[in-house]
């Protein structure tokens, strides 16, 4: 896509929070991990690897996060 040089900051943040994820890397074995459907702030997903499950959080600007369960 194109960059906006009129974009503001707003315009931004906003064109973040439209991005999801569709696989991760487990933070245990290094593994990646696609997904069938986009993963969003709260799901609860396992390793189809090594089984470790954890909690995706999503921060305010649009990183994922994975805590371990």
């Amino acid at each position: 896509m194109p960059a906006d040089l009129n974009a503001d900051e707003d315009d931004l943040k906003e064109e973040v929070a439209k991005v999801r994820a569709t696989d991760f890397d487990c933070p245990t074995c290094s593994a990646n991990n696609p997904m069938e459907s986009s993963l969003r702030d709260r799901d609860e997903i396992s390793c189809h690897y090594c089984g470790a499950q954890f909690q995706v959080r999503i921060t305010g600007d649009g990183r994922m996060k994975l805590k371990e369960l």
